[in-house]
Protein backbone atom coordinates (compact mmCIF):
# COMPACT_ATOMS: atom_id res chain seq x y z
CA UNK A 1 0.00 0.00 0.00
CA UNK A 2 1.25 3.49 -0.88
CA UNK A 3 0.66 6.46 1.38
CA UNK A 4 -1.13 9.23 -0.47
CA UNK A 5 -1.58 11.79 2.30
CA UNK A 6 -0.84 12.24 5.99
CA UNK A 7 -3.16 14.47 8.04
CA UNK A 8 -2.40 15.63 11.55
CA UNK A 9 -5.61 15.18 13.60
CA UNK A 10 -5.94 16.09 17.27
CA UNK A 11 -5.89 13.11 19.58
CA UNK A 12 -9.03 12.49 21.63
CA UNK A 13 -9.00 14.82 24.65
CA UNK A 14 -7.45 13.18 27.68
CA UNK A 15 -8.31 14.21 31.21
CA UNK A 16 -5.23 15.87 32.71
CA UNK A 17 -3.79 14.22 35.79
CA UNK A 18 -3.99 15.93 39.21
CA UNK A 19 -1.00 18.20 39.81
CA UNK A 20 0.13 20.03 42.95
CA UNK A 21 1.43 22.94 40.84
CA UNK A 22 -2.03 23.39 39.34
CA UNK A 23 -3.72 23.06 42.74
CA UNK A 24 -1.54 25.84 44.20
CA UNK A 25 -1.67 27.99 41.07
CA UNK A 26 -4.26 30.47 42.40
CA UNK A 27 -5.89 31.15 45.73
CA UNK A 28 -9.39 30.04 44.79
CA UNK A 29 -8.41 26.41 44.19
CA UNK A 30 -7.43 25.22 47.70
CA UNK A 31 -9.25 27.95 49.63
CA UNK A 32 -12.66 27.48 47.99
CA UNK A 33 -12.42 23.74 48.60
CA UNK A 34 -11.29 24.23 52.21
CA UNK A 35 -14.06 26.74 52.93
CA UNK A 36 -16.76 24.58 51.34
CA UNK A 37 -15.55 21.50 53.22
CA UNK A 38 -15.52 23.39 56.51
CA UNK A 39 -19.01 24.78 55.89
CA UNK A 40 -20.17 21.18 55.68
CA UNK A 41 -18.14 19.84 58.61
CA UNK A 42 -18.72 22.75 61.01
CA UNK A 43 -22.52 22.65 60.65
CA UNK A 44 -22.55 18.85 60.97
CA UNK A 45 -20.55 19.08 64.22
CA UNK A 46 -22.66 21.90 65.64
CA UNK A 47 -26.01 20.25 64.95
CA UNK A 48 -25.28 16.53 65.17
CA UNK A 49 -22.23 16.24 67.46
CA UNK A 50 -22.02 19.34 69.71
CA UNK A 51 -20.59 17.15 72.53
CA UNK A 52 -17.30 17.15 70.59
CA UNK A 53 -16.86 20.85 71.38
CA UNK A 54 -15.00 20.71 74.68
CA UNK A 55 -12.17 23.19 74.08
CA UNK A 56 -11.82 26.76 75.34
CA UNK A 57 -13.87 27.85 72.30
CA UNK A 58 -17.08 25.85 72.59
CA UNK A 59 -20.83 26.10 72.23
CA UNK A 60 -22.36 29.13 70.51
CA UNK A 61 -19.03 31.05 70.41
CA UNK A 62 -17.42 28.18 68.46
CA UNK A 63 -20.34 27.99 66.04
CA UNK A 64 -20.42 31.76 65.48
CA UNK A 65 -16.65 31.97 65.08
CA UNK A 66 -16.27 29.05 62.70
CA UNK A 67 -19.11 30.09 60.43
CA UNK A 68 -17.94 33.70 60.16
CA UNK A 69 -14.15 33.45 60.18
CA UNK A 70 -13.64 29.75 59.44
CA UNK A 71 -16.05 29.66 56.48
CA UNK A 72 -17.29 33.03 55.18
CA UNK A 73 -14.11 35.09 55.69
CA UNK A 74 -12.01 32.20 54.40
CA UNK A 75 -13.92 32.19 51.11
CA UNK A 76 -13.48 35.98 50.96
CA UNK A 77 -9.70 35.51 51.19
CA UNK A 78 -9.80 32.98 48.36
CA UNK A 79 -11.87 35.31 46.20
CA UNK A 80 -9.76 38.40 46.87
CA UNK A 81 -6.50 36.53 46.22
CA UNK A 82 -7.92 35.51 42.85
CA UNK A 83 -9.66 38.77 41.97
CA UNK A 84 -6.51 40.61 43.02
CA UNK A 85 -4.64 38.92 40.19
CA UNK A 86 -7.20 40.28 37.71
CA UNK A 87 -7.25 43.75 39.27
CA UNK A 88 -3.46 44.18 39.42
CA UNK A 89 -2.02 41.77 36.87
CA UNK A 90 -0.01 40.20 39.72
CA UNK A 91 -0.95 36.93 41.39
CA UNK A 92 -0.80 37.87 45.11
CA UNK A 93 -0.12 34.35 46.41
CA UNK A 94 0.69 31.02 44.83
CA UNK A 95 2.84 27.90 45.15
CA UNK A 96 4.61 27.59 48.52
CA UNK A 97 3.19 30.83 49.92
CA UNK A 98 -0.33 29.61 49.17
CA UNK A 99 0.53 26.29 50.76
CA UNK A 100 1.66 28.10 53.93
CA UNK A 101 -1.66 29.98 54.08
CA UNK A 102 -3.53 26.68 53.82
CA UNK A 103 -1.45 25.09 56.59
CA UNK A 104 -2.13 28.06 58.89
CA UNK A 105 -5.85 27.72 58.20
CA UNK A 106 -5.82 23.98 58.96
CA UNK A 107 -3.88 24.54 62.21
CA UNK A 108 -6.54 27.03 63.32
CA UNK A 109 -9.46 24.73 62.53
CA UNK A 110 -7.90 21.80 64.39
CA UNK A 111 -6.64 23.89 67.30
CA UNK A 112 -10.07 25.17 68.29
CA UNK A 113 -11.35 21.59 68.56
CA UNK A 114 -8.61 20.46 70.95
CA UNK A 115 -9.46 20.87 74.68
CA UNK A 116 -6.27 22.74 75.51
CA UNK A 117 -5.40 26.37 76.23
CA UNK A 118 -2.13 25.91 74.37
CA UNK A 119 -3.95 24.62 71.29
CA UNK A 120 -6.36 27.58 71.52
CA UNK A 121 -3.42 30.02 71.61
CA UNK A 122 -1.67 28.34 68.67
CA UNK A 123 -4.93 28.34 66.69
CA UNK A 124 -5.48 32.04 67.34
CA UNK A 125 -1.93 32.94 66.26
CA UNK A 126 -2.23 30.78 63.13
CA UNK A 127 -5.57 32.30 62.19
CA UNK A 128 -4.47 35.90 62.61
CA UNK A 129 -1.35 35.07 60.59
CA UNK A 130 -3.61 33.68 57.86
CA UNK A 131 -5.49 36.98 57.52
CA UNK A 132 -2.41 39.17 58.03
CA UNK A 133 -0.31 37.36 55.43
CA UNK A 134 -3.19 37.38 52.94
CA UNK A 135 -3.63 41.13 53.50
CA UNK A 136 0.13 41.70 53.10
CA UNK A 137 0.23 39.69 49.86
CA UNK A 138 -2.68 41.66 48.41
CA UNK A 139 -1.18 44.96 49.59
CA UNK A 140 2.08 44.12 47.85
CA UNK A 141 0.22 43.43 44.59
CA UNK A 142 -1.82 46.64 44.66
CA UNK A 143 1.18 48.81 45.56
CA UNK A 144 3.46 47.20 43.00
CA UNK A 145 0.83 47.67 40.29
CA UNK A 146 -0.13 51.15 41.59
CA UNK A 147 -3.73 50.00 41.67
CA UNK A 148 -4.98 52.98 43.68
CA UNK A 149 -8.62 51.91 43.39
CA UNK A 150 -7.97 48.88 45.60
CA UNK A 151 -5.62 50.27 48.24
CA UNK A 152 -8.32 49.89 50.93
CA UNK A 153 -9.07 46.22 50.20
CA UNK A 154 -6.04 44.76 52.09
CA UNK A 155 -7.11 46.88 55.06
CA UNK A 156 -10.52 45.20 54.97
CA UNK A 157 -8.86 41.80 55.13
CA UNK A 158 -6.72 42.93 58.05
CA UNK A 159 -9.85 44.27 59.79
CA UNK A 160 -11.35 40.78 59.57
CA UNK A 161 -8.25 39.45 61.33
CA UNK A 162 -8.35 42.14 64.02
CA UNK A 163 -12.03 41.59 64.83
CA UNK A 164 -11.26 37.87 64.96
CA UNK A 165 -8.59 38.46 67.61
CA UNK A 166 -10.96 40.68 69.62
CA UNK A 167 -13.60 37.96 69.47
CA UNK A 168 -11.15 35.29 70.63
CA UNK A 169 -9.91 37.45 73.51
CA UNK A 170 -13.50 37.99 74.65
CA UNK A 171 -14.21 34.27 74.39
CA UNK A 172 -11.12 33.48 76.46
CA UNK A 173 -12.22 35.98 79.12
CA UNK A 174 -15.76 34.56 79.16
CA UNK A 175 -17.25 38.00 78.44
CA UNK A 176 -20.27 37.05 76.33
CA UNK A 177 -21.61 40.59 75.83
CA UNK A 178 -18.28 41.89 74.52
CA UNK A 179 -17.84 38.73 72.48
CA UNK A 180 -21.12 39.33 70.64
CA UNK A 181 -20.20 42.95 70.01
CA UNK A 182 -16.96 41.82 68.40
CA UNK A 183 -18.79 39.13 66.45
CA UNK A 184 -21.15 41.76 65.06
CA UNK A 185 -18.17 43.98 64.26
CA UNK A 186 -16.60 41.11 62.34
CA UNK A 187 -19.87 40.45 60.54
CA UNK A 188 -20.12 44.11 59.50
CA UNK A 189 -16.49 44.07 58.30
CA UNK A 190 -17.43 41.05 56.21
CA UNK A 191 -20.50 42.96 54.98
CA UNK A 192 -18.19 45.80 53.91
CA UNK A 193 -16.08 43.37 51.85
CA UNK A 194 -19.20 41.71 50.41
CA UNK A 195 -20.86 44.99 49.41
CA UNK A 196 -17.66 46.17 47.71
CA UNK A 197 -17.17 42.94 45.74
CA UNK A 198 -20.81 42.27 44.88
CA UNK A 199 -21.44 45.81 43.66
CA UNK A 200 -18.54 45.43 41.27
CA UNK A 201 -19.15 41.95 39.94
CA UNK A 202 -22.94 41.48 39.82
CA UNK A 203 -23.64 44.19 37.19
CA UNK A 204 -20.54 43.13 35.26
CA UNK A 205 -21.50 39.45 35.24
CA UNK A 206 -25.11 40.28 34.34
CA UNK A 207 -24.28 42.49 31.37
CA UNK A 208 -21.87 39.89 30.01
CA UNK A 209 -24.34 37.03 30.34
CA UNK A 210 -27.62 38.65 29.22
CA UNK A 211 -27.51 40.07 25.68
CA UNK A 212 -28.57 43.71 25.54
CA UNK A 213 -28.87 44.13 29.30
CA UNK A 214 -27.61 47.47 30.58
CA UNK A 215 -27.52 48.18 34.32
CA UNK A 216 -25.77 50.92 36.31
CA UNK A 217 -22.57 50.13 38.20
CA UNK A 218 -23.73 52.41 41.06
CA UNK A 219 -20.28 53.86 41.75
CA UNK A 220 -21.38 56.94 43.73
CA UNK A 221 -23.99 55.14 45.81
CA UNK A 222 -21.45 52.37 46.38
CA UNK A 223 -18.95 54.80 47.89
CA UNK A 224 -21.61 56.20 50.23
CA UNK A 225 -22.63 52.65 51.12
CA UNK A 226 -19.07 51.65 52.05
CA UNK A 227 -18.60 54.75 54.20
CA UNK A 228 -21.91 54.04 55.97
CA UNK A 229 -20.92 50.43 56.66
CA UNK A 230 -17.51 51.46 58.00
CA UNK A 231 -19.26 54.00 60.23
CA UNK A 232 -21.58 51.24 61.45
CA UNK A 233 -18.53 49.17 62.50
CA UNK A 234 -16.94 52.06 64.38
CA UNK A 235 -20.18 53.11 66.08
CA UNK A 236 -20.81 49.50 67.14
CA UNK A 237 -17.38 49.30 68.80
CA UNK A 238 -18.00 52.69 70.44
CA UNK A 239 -21.51 51.60 71.51
CA UNK A 240 -23.21 54.48 69.68
CA UNK A 241 -26.39 52.63 68.84
CA UNK A 242 -28.29 55.52 67.26
CA UNK A 243 -25.43 56.25 64.85
CA UNK A 244 -25.06 52.52 64.20
CA UNK A 245 -28.76 52.16 63.38
CA UNK A 246 -28.71 55.11 60.98
CA UNK A 247 -25.57 53.90 59.21
CA UNK A 248 -26.94 50.37 58.82
CA UNK A 249 -30.27 51.68 57.50
CA UNK A 250 -28.43 53.79 54.92
CA UNK A 251 -26.19 50.90 53.80
CA UNK A 252 -29.12 48.48 53.59
CA UNK A 253 -31.38 50.97 51.83
CA UNK A 254 -28.73 51.73 49.20
CA UNK A 255 -28.21 47.98 48.66
CA UNK A 256 -31.94 47.54 48.08
CA UNK A 257 -32.05 50.41 45.56
CA UNK A 258 -29.01 48.96 43.78
CA UNK A 259 -30.62 45.52 43.63
CA UNK A 260 -33.74 46.93 41.98
CA UNK A 261 -31.69 49.02 39.52
CA UNK A 262 -29.88 45.84 38.38
CA UNK A 263 -33.19 44.46 37.00
CA UNK A 264 -33.43 41.10 38.81
CA UNK A 265 -36.30 40.02 36.56
CA UNK A 266 -33.88 40.00 33.59
CA UNK A 267 -31.75 37.16 35.01
CA UNK A 268 -34.43 34.69 36.10
CA UNK A 269 -33.39 32.22 33.40
CA UNK A 270 -29.73 32.37 34.41
CA UNK A 271 -29.14 30.41 37.64
CA UNK A 272 -25.51 31.52 37.77
CA UNK A 273 -26.83 35.09 38.05
CA UNK A 274 -30.08 34.84 40.00
CA UNK A 275 -28.26 33.13 42.88
CA UNK A 276 -26.06 36.24 43.21
CA UNK A 277 -29.08 38.53 43.03
CA UNK A 278 -30.82 36.45 45.71
CA UNK A 279 -27.84 36.75 48.04
CA UNK A 280 -27.45 40.50 47.54
CA UNK A 281 -31.15 41.08 48.15
CA UNK A 282 -30.99 39.07 51.38
CA UNK A 283 -27.92 41.02 52.49
CA UNK A 284 -29.83 44.28 51.98
CA UNK A 285 -32.74 42.93 54.04
CA UNK A 286 -30.36 41.73 56.76
CA UNK A 287 -28.71 45.14 57.10
CA UNK A 288 -32.13 46.78 57.46
CA UNK A 289 -33.07 44.24 60.15
CA UNK A 290 -29.76 44.95 61.90
CA UNK A 291 -30.65 48.66 61.83
CA UNK A 292 -34.01 47.89 63.43
CA UNK A 293 -32.34 45.81 66.15
CA UNK A 294 -29.78 48.55 66.86
CA UNK A 295 -32.62 51.09 67.10
CA UNK A 296 -34.42 48.82 69.56
CA UNK A 297 -37.66 48.57 67.63
CA UNK A 298 -38.30 44.89 68.12
CA UNK A 299 -36.14 42.88 65.71
CA UNK A 300 -34.43 39.85 67.27
CA UNK A 301 -30.63 39.81 67.08
CA UNK A 302 -30.56 36.19 65.90
CA UNK A 303 -32.82 37.09 62.97
CA UNK A 304 -30.59 39.69 61.34
CA UNK A 305 -27.49 37.57 62.01
CA UNK A 306 -28.91 34.58 60.15
CA UNK A 307 -30.42 36.67 57.35
CA UNK A 308 -27.04 38.33 56.73
CA UNK A 309 -24.88 35.25 57.30
CA UNK A 310 -27.00 32.59 55.59
CA UNK A 311 -29.28 34.50 53.23
CA UNK A 312 -26.62 37.07 52.30
CA UNK A 313 -23.09 35.70 52.66
CA UNK A 314 -23.77 32.00 52.12
CA UNK A 315 -26.13 32.34 49.15
CA UNK A 316 -23.66 34.73 47.51
CA UNK A 317 -20.83 32.33 48.30
CA UNK A 318 -22.38 29.26 46.68
CA UNK A 319 -22.94 31.37 43.57
CA UNK A 320 -19.53 33.05 43.56
CA UNK A 321 -17.48 29.90 44.15
CA UNK A 322 -19.31 28.35 41.21
CA UNK A 323 -19.08 31.26 38.77
CA UNK A 324 -15.52 32.35 39.53
CA UNK A 325 -14.20 28.79 39.64
CA UNK A 326 -15.71 28.01 36.23
CA UNK A 327 -14.28 31.21 34.79
CA UNK A 328 -10.75 30.73 36.12
CA UNK A 329 -10.74 27.04 35.19
CA UNK A 330 -11.51 27.90 31.57
CA UNK A 331 -14.90 26.22 31.67
CA UNK A 332 -18.15 27.42 30.07
CA UNK A 333 -20.05 29.76 32.36
CA UNK A 334 -23.08 27.50 32.48
CA UNK A 335 -24.58 25.65 35.44
CA UNK A 336 -25.42 21.98 35.38
CA UNK A 337 -28.04 20.15 37.42
CA UNK A 338 -25.74 19.55 40.41
CA UNK A 339 -24.85 23.25 40.68
CA UNK A 340 -28.45 24.45 40.52
CA UNK A 341 -29.44 21.78 43.04
CA UNK A 342 -26.76 23.10 45.41
CA UNK A 343 -28.15 26.63 44.99
CA UNK A 344 -31.68 25.51 45.81
CA UNK A 345 -30.51 23.46 48.81
CA UNK A 346 -28.69 26.44 50.34
CA UNK A 347 -31.73 28.68 49.87
CA UNK A 348 -34.15 26.13 51.33
CA UNK A 349 -31.75 25.47 54.23
CA UNK A 350 -31.70 29.21 54.92
CA UNK A 351 -35.50 29.47 54.92
CA UNK A 352 -35.85 26.47 57.24
CA UNK A 353 -33.20 27.85 59.62
CA UNK A 354 -35.03 31.17 59.81
CA UNK A 355 -38.31 29.35 60.49
CA UNK A 356 -36.59 27.39 63.27
CA UNK A 357 -35.77 30.67 65.05
CA UNK A 358 -39.44 30.89 66.03
CA UNK A 359 -39.83 28.68 69.12
CA UNK A 360 -42.19 25.79 68.45
CA UNK A 361 -42.40 22.01 68.66
CA UNK A 362 -41.24 21.88 65.03
CA UNK A 363 -38.11 23.99 65.61
CA UNK A 364 -35.68 21.09 66.33
CA UNK A 365 -36.92 19.19 63.28
CA UNK A 366 -36.61 22.26 61.06
CA UNK A 367 -33.10 22.86 62.40
CA UNK A 368 -31.98 19.29 61.66
CA UNK A 369 -33.51 19.37 58.19
CA UNK A 370 -31.86 22.72 57.44
CA UNK A 371 -28.49 21.31 58.51
CA UNK A 372 -28.95 18.21 56.38
CA UNK A 373 -29.78 20.25 53.27
CA UNK A 374 -26.86 22.58 53.96
CA UNK A 375 -24.44 19.66 54.23
CA UNK A 376 -25.85 18.16 51.02
CA UNK A 377 -25.41 21.46 49.15
CA UNK A 378 -21.72 21.82 49.93
CA UNK A 379 -21.10 18.10 49.43
CA UNK A 380 -22.53 18.52 45.92
CA UNK A 381 -20.22 21.45 45.28
CA UNK A 382 -17.18 19.45 46.40
CA UNK A 383 -18.24 16.44 44.34
CA UNK A 384 -18.55 18.59 41.22
CA UNK A 385 -15.57 20.90 41.61
CA UNK A 386 -12.87 18.93 43.46
CA UNK A 387 -11.85 16.96 40.31
CA UNK A 388 -11.50 20.23 38.37
CA UNK A 389 -9.66 22.16 41.10
CA UNK A 390 -6.82 19.64 41.45
CA UNK A 391 -6.08 19.50 37.71
CA UNK A 392 -4.61 21.98 35.22
CA UNK A 393 -7.01 24.03 33.14
CA UNK A 394 -8.39 21.93 30.31
CA UNK A 395 -7.64 24.67 27.76
CA UNK A 396 -3.93 24.58 28.65
CA UNK A 397 -3.48 20.86 28.18
CA UNK A 398 -4.40 20.33 24.54
CA UNK A 399 -3.09 16.91 23.42
CA UNK A 400 -0.56 16.67 20.60
CA UNK A 401 -1.79 15.93 17.12
CA UNK A 402 -1.81 12.31 15.99
CA UNK A 403 -0.82 11.58 12.37
CA UNK A 404 -3.49 9.85 10.29
CA UNK A 405 -2.47 8.35 6.96
CA UNK A 406 -4.58 7.85 3.84
CA UNK A 407 -3.27 4.95 1.83
CA UNK A 408 -3.85 3.34 -1.57
CA UNK A 409 -3.93 -0.43 -1.78
CA UNK A 410 -1.41 -1.64 -4.35
CA UNK A 411 -2.31 -4.10 -7.12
Amino acid sequence: MATLLTIEEPAPPARPAPALDAFLEMGFRPIYLAGALWALVAVAIWIFAPHWLTGPLAGIPWHAHEMLWGFVATIAVGFLMTAGAAWTGINPVQDRALGVLCVLWIVARCGYLIPSQTAFLIAGIAEFSFFALAAAALLRAVIKSRNVRNYAVPGMLLALGVTDVLFLLSAHAGDYATLMRHFNAGMLCMSLVTLLVARRVIPFFAMRAVPGLQVPMQLRSGHVQLVATALAVLSLLADLRTVQAGALALAGGIALVQWISWKPWAVLRKPILWILYAGYGALAAGLLLAAAEAAGIGARAALHVHVIAMGGFSVLIIGMITRTALGHLGRPLETDRSMVTAYVLVIVATVLRLCALHPSAASPHLLHLAATLWVAAFALYLWRFLPMMIRPRADRTAPPATPVSITRRGK
